[in-house]
């Protein structure tokens, strides 16, 4: 059976699956709606929390940055995997005991204050719809080559299929739809790394492979790595290549992030106790973990088979006639691109001028590896649908976010307070409709690869909503004002100084400055300066609250009462 064919067994299998989930798992109130009627099991809540964390970004982006980047891509694993812990620790199990639907709501009580529920509802959107932007990249990328579709079109077709199971479940479908794309995940991520561990090292772990020997006798495939960077012009794939001060901040604005960020917060209002959210996390991180320890072999063999493929052996290029068929079809998606500089017509792969791969997408590096390792095509189609589930579950669980932030805090918390449940889910199903439509739009024109452009929604996160979250659990002192003027500090800052470098609305051809190194602020990249906005929100929050009117009795006692465990 041809590679195309499988892959349209597979992926529509996967498709149907969901789809008869969302049917059989169709909301019908607006607590099914928000919070899945708040009786997941915690073992499945941290099923579905691990798709819903584990984006294209992490399935697709993460090993390809690793593959390119090699020690300094390390910083997603640091940030993410340090942020989640601090979510479970700090602040799920707290906002859980609260006992509202949504994020701004917490913020909105906790500050008294509607206008602080208005400015979190901004917050949430900018970052929600900035990190849905990364996952319809990795579903234009994995339709257009699997499916041999124009990214465009690849793009369209997954709108669609988050439209329907999306808004016709809400929480309570995408959560047990996000249950079978973990499975289908996971599966398609470690299968594939298997097999390429064994051919590589003949360690069928690849954790364990990552470490070992290659099996032709050529040594350590780390050494290999380093060997052959440093041939081809590059830096050791094992050396730090970027500067210490860029590295900490970018590892901690992903951290704090993840813990700001209301799409995964929600997650945790859906179990019935919260000794079952702390439950929860803790399944989270074991399932999250599976696939986390794998993403460095998967991006350092991806890696070595790419470069073996284009320099089979010291100095001798590929004929580009002769490259293997991965490549033709890779080329067909705009992705991979070759320009013959020097007319000898071969593939000169170097740092430099002189490179002849003009544009290799470090997206396709995890669908590409299976082929670039000529595994069978049964593998090839499991990764397709694996890299689409990523992206769809993390898809349906923004979407969600931001149309309850609108339906529930804008339309029924503040605007029209009277209207009744069904309305209000109507609502929620137009403005999700709404968000994917815009979410599709922005998808077409990215401001960078899947995990790049999820860093600058941890930035937007970790700038705005997590020092709010944080200072009114552990703080009796803020107030309303110094909350709203803190996120919006934090926000502010943090979005010119993105728009700065990447252009204003990810416009391109709007940029201030080059986004490179020497115009940094300190030499501080756009996806790391979050951290130095959660200081600015931080700053700005406590000073204010020091010299405005210390919060209500009634608001303190909130505190108190939400910090003691039950």
């Amino acid at each position: 059976m041809s590679l195309q064919m499988m892959t349209y067994l597979v992926v529509g299998a996967t498709f149907l699956l969901y789809i008869v989930i969302a049917i059989k798992s169709r909301a019908t109130t607006t607590g099914e709606f928000y919070v899945a009627g708040k009786g997941v099991n915690p073992v499945l809540n941290g099923m579905a929390t691990g798709a819903d964390w584990m984006s294209a970004a992490s399935f697709i982006s993460m090993a390809g940055m690793i593959a390119f980047s090699g020690y300094d891509a390390s910083v997603f694993l640091m940030g993410w995997t340090g942020g989640y812990c601090l979510l479970a620790m700090l602040l799920a199990p707290y906002l859980r005991k609260y006992g509202k639907f949504t994020v701004p709501e917490f913020i909105g009580d906790r500050y008294y204050s509607q206008t602080a529920r208005i400015v979190a509802v901004v917050c949430l959107i900018v970052a929600s719809l900035t990190y849905v932007i990364g996952q319809m990249k990795g579903i234009g990328v994995a339709f257009s080559r699997f499916l041999e579709l124009p990214f465009e079109v690849g793009l369209v077709i997954g709108m669609a299929i988050v439209f329907v199971y999306a808004v016709m479940g809400g929480m309570k479908g995408i959560t047990y739809t996000q249950i079978a794309q973990y499975c289908v995940l996971i599966f398609a991520y470690t299968v594939p790394a298997v097999f390429i561990s064994l051919q590589l090292t003949s360690n069928p772990l690849p954790q364990l492979g990552l470490g070992s020997t290659l099996s032709d006798g050529g040594g350590y495939l780390l050494e290999r790595l380093d060997q052959t960077l440093l041939d081809l012009g590059f830096g050791e794939y094992t050396e730090r290549k970027g500067s210490m001060i860029n590295i900490f901040l970018y590892t901690l604005s992903l951290m704090i992030g993840t813990a700001g960020l209301p799409h995964v917060i929600t997650r945790f209002f859906t179990v019935p106790r919260v000794r079952d959210a702390r439950s929860s996390a803790g399944w989270a991180l074991v399932f999250i973990a599976i696939l986390y320890t794998t993403a460095p072999a998967v991006g350092a063999m991806a890696f070595y088979n790419f470069t073996k493929t284009i320099e089979p052996a010291k100095g001798e290029y590929l004929v580009y006639e002769q490259r293997p068929q991965w490549f033709r079809n890779w080329e067909k998606t705009g992705l991979l691109q070759f320009e013959d500089k020097n007319d000898d017509g071969r593939i000169t792969y170097v740092k430099g001028d002189a490179n002849e791969m003009v544009k290799v997408d470090q997206d396709i590096m995890v669908l590409a590896n299976p082929e670039i390792a000529r595994l069978p095509n049964w593998v090839i189609a499991l990764v397709a649908a694996g890299g689409i589930a990523a992206a769809l579950s993390t898809a349906a669980g923004l979407l969600l976010a931001i149309s309850s932030a609108i339906s529930h805090d804008l339309l029924k918390g503040v605007i029209a307070p009277g209207i009744n449940d069904k309305t209000e889910m109507l609502a929620g199903r137009v403005a999700m409709a709404g968000a994917i439509i815009l979410a599709g739009y922005l998808g077409l024109n990215p401001p960078g690869f899947a995990a790049q452009v999820v860093a600058l929604a941890f930035g937007l996160a970790a700038s705005s909503i997590f020092p709010a979250l944080m200072m009114g659990i552990f703080s009796k002192r803020v107030n309303n004002i110094g909350a709203v003027c803190g996120m919006l500090a934090g926000l502010s800052v943090t979005l010119i100084y993105i728009f700065w470098f990447k252009g204003w609305f990810f416009v391109k051809g709007t940029e201030m400055a080059a986004n490179i190194p020497a115009n940094w602020f300190f030499g501080v990249s756009p996806e790391a300066f979050g951290a130095i906005g959660a200081l600015i929100n931080f700053a700005v929050a406590l000073t204010i609250s020091r010299v405005t009117a210390a919060p209500p009795r009634e608001i303190q006692n909130l505190i108190d009462d939400i910090r003691v465990p039950n």
